[in-house]
């Protein structure tokens, strides 16, 4: 699969370690490096600025996509390839997701759940079939593969949906994963062993 353009997803913030910074200057590098262009929502700070100043650096193209009102209150990176205003945060994450070929989240906050929960649930819909990766810094995504899991083990979806995601605290490796992704079918809606056996009886 060729990943032309990749969409990344982290924290505005840093967080507690310096390990997650310096993860996010590997992944912007690593994906320069492989010639991808990086997609993300256009900030200056936290992990997101951090992502786009090490893909620059390695001579990368990076677009941001940021809301009108976040570019107001001076939150946009002011050394971009391309910089798309879009009227909100909704229009912003449609944007993101039509320009990228796959997707990776990096550590973050609510904003960062909630775009990689966007496109899983899309995904799971059949509405693309585009690689999601996780970069698994320190275990940060352990819980909510465990959650997922867990949301599997329950019948709140199919287990075959845990293969929705690329993981590796590696960016090389995830990087790969996803290019050698492919998207597997499976049933969204299913029955539950006991209203089939209440059916039988």
């Amino acid at each position: 699969m060729t990943l032309n353009h990749i969409a990344v997803y982290c924290g505005s913030n840093l967080g507690n370690s310096k390990t997650y910074y310096q993860s996010a200057q590997a992944a912007g590098a690593a994906i320069a490096r492989q010639g991808s262009t990086l997609v993300y929502g256009g900030g200056k700070i936290g992990l997101m600025g951090t992502v786009a100043d090490a893909a620059l650096a390695e001579g990368g193209r990076v677009i941001g996509v940021i809301p009108t009102f976040l570019l107001e209150k001076e939150m946009a990176h002011p050394g971009l390839s391309e910089l798309i205003e879009t009227p909100d945060m909704p229009s912003r994450k449609s944007k993101m997701i039509d320009l990228a070929d796959g997707f990776i989240a990096l550590p973050g906050g609510i904003g960062t759940y909630e775009e990689l929960f966007e496109v899983l649930s899309l995904a799971q819909l059949r509405r693309h079939a585009k690689p999601i990766g996780l970069l698994n810094t320190d275990g940060f995504f352990d819980p909510l593969i465990a959650l997922m899991q867990h949301t599997a083990d329950t019948g709140f979806m199919p287990q075959a949906n845990m293969k929705l995601l690329c993981v590796s605290d590696c960016p090389q490796t995830l990087l790969a994963q996803m290019a050698d992704y492919r998207f597997t079918e499976s049933q969204k809606w299913m029955e539950p062993a006991w209203k089939t056996a209440g059916e039988q009886a």
